[in-house]
């Protein structure tokens, strides 16, 4: 049977009565029976199976997207339905804004798009989403000839050689002044030694006038040795101010580096006693204790006093290399020489092999360089005098003389090069294990920042309060 629309048969009711579109939320009514729950559907016959025939579509796919339509078949700009609680896409033709869908593809080559304040993945800086951009490497500040941080080799002799580069007269002016009084009392001390050495060319010489040359050549020996160790104690003393002040950008002048040093010259000479005694005590306690070997063991005292000559070498290899920054402490940090040792002794702790090998290396570097030049030079003068001696009637030792002096002016002037670049590496070695160690980058950052307001004889770590104190020392 079937129901009347408008006078119409309407073909869409069902059997049970009910509109094949009416939706289950309609009333009941007359176009709308009820449907009684406890009716069974009548059995059907199945339908055949068509093995050729394209299976039927599931519910969730849709049809192929077209251009302009939103995904499938849903209408223009209608898309599928949300979940509850879904924030809708913007309607068609409005541009995407934040966070949304979007119905177009970028050109080919321009990437997908990212994450918002990101751009397209590649087109846009790293981080620069909506949590501010990634933290960047930034080198550590370098108000000077290093950086304010642990040094290399590389950046230690660099620095060394820019220090000295900037600062010509308080360094290598002091070390040739030095060196100048060091070869001015070594050729005034040469006319004795000659006449020594004319006692033994006599046919009969005396015993006295055979003890008196000796004990003349021990003078002269001792005497060229002490001199020739305090100018050098001094000069590694006044070269640590201008290559240190270097470090906070500050220029020193020959003056200024005499004036800063002057107040610690006593402590400084108190230190070099001080090594002196050691290195004495060292070598008389060697001596005897080969003396006593060669007269006790005879043929085996080799066996004993090899051993020993080993050993004292190392021994004073290494306290040498343990003390190497002791002058440098003392000049900067105002302490005295035995607290200085005992700075020196705290900062080498672990970093022992490496202060030796940085200090043999540039002990190699600056033999090496000064052979070079100085050698030919020698030559030169050597032939130069020898031509014009070989003409002059005066003695043999009188003659040779003028050679002496003109070798040992161009000794001391490239030793004196030489140990203003030797300085110059241990200084900074100092401050790169106070660096390693204390964080003196801060107070050497702090100083620097002093200095250019105004300060001009400011000392690096003579007004340190963070890192070390004098007084912490016991």
């Amino acid at each position: 049977m079937s129901d009347q629309v408008n006078g119409q048969p309407d073909d869409r009711a069902t059997p049970d009565g009910e509109l094949a579109g009416a939706a289950p939320w309609q009333s009941p009514g007359p176009q709308n029976p009820p449907i009684n729950p406890y009716d069974t559907a009548r059995p059907s016959r199945p339908a055949e199976f068509n093995p050729w025939e394209q299976p039927d579509r599931r519910p969730h796919e849709a049809d192929p997207a077209r251009p302009g339509d939103y995904f499938g078949s849903h209408g223009a700009n209608q898309g599928p339905a949300l979940p509850p609680g879904a924030i809708p896409p913007p309607p068609s033709g409005q541009q995407n804004q934040g966070w949304g869908w979007d119905s177009t593809y970028p050109p080919h080559g321009q990437g997908s798009g990212g994450f918002p304040g990101g751009g397209a993945f590649g087109a846009g800086p790293y981080g620069a989403g909506p949590y501010g951009a990634a933290p960047q490497y930034q080198a550590p500040p370098k108000p000077g000839v290093i950086p304010l941080r642990p040094l290399g080799l590389g950046e230690i002799l660099d620095g060394a050689f820019q220090a000295c580069r900037r600062n010509p007269l308080a360094t290598f002016g002091i070390a040739v002044l030095l060196q100048a009084v060091v070869a001015l009392v070594t050729v005034l001390l040469i006319g004795n030694v000659l006449s020594s050495f004319e006692v033994f060319e006599a046919r009969n010489p005396t015993p006295d006038s055979i003890i008196g040359a000796f004990a003349s050549l021990g003078v002269f020996a001792s005497v060229a040795g002490v001199v020739s160790a305090v100018a050098l104690l001094v000069l590694q003393g006044i070269l640590v101010i201008p290559i240190a002040r270097a470090v906070i950008n500050q220029r020193t002048s020959f003056g200024q580096a005499w004036r800063l040093a002057r107040p610690r010259f006593l402590s400084l000479l108190g230190f070099g006693l001080l090594s002196f005694v050691a290195g004495l005590v060292g070598l008389v306690l060697l001596v005897g204790i080969s003396t006593l070997a060669i007269l006790g063991l005879d043929e085996y005292s080799v066996v004993v006093i090899l051993p020993l000559v080993i050993g004292a070498v190392v021994l004073m290899v290494w306290v040498t290399v343990k003390l190497v920054v002791a002058p440098a402490a003392l000049m900067l940090e105002g302490t005295g020489p035995w607290t200085s040792v005992k700075r020196s002794w705290l900062l080498t702790r672990g970093n022992w092999w490496r202060t030796f090998g940085i200090v043999l290396l540039t002990s190699i570097i600056v033999s090496i360089i000064a052979s070079v030049i100085s050698t030919p030079l020698t030559f030169a003068v050597s032939l130069i005098f020898g031509f014009s001696s070989t003409s002059s009637t005066a003695p043999d030792a009188l003659a040779s003389l003028p050679i002496l002096v003109a070798t040992q002016a161009i000794t001391a002037l490239f030793t004196a090069i030489g140990y203003a670049f030797q300085a110059g590496v241990t200084s900074l070695l100092y401050v790169d294990l106070r660096i390693r160690r204390e964080g003196f980058d801060v107070v050497l950052m702090r100083e620097h920042e002093q200095a250019a307001s105004g300060r001009t004889d400011v000392l690096p770590g003579g007004t340190a309060s963070f890192g070390h104190r004098p007084d912490d020392v016991g």
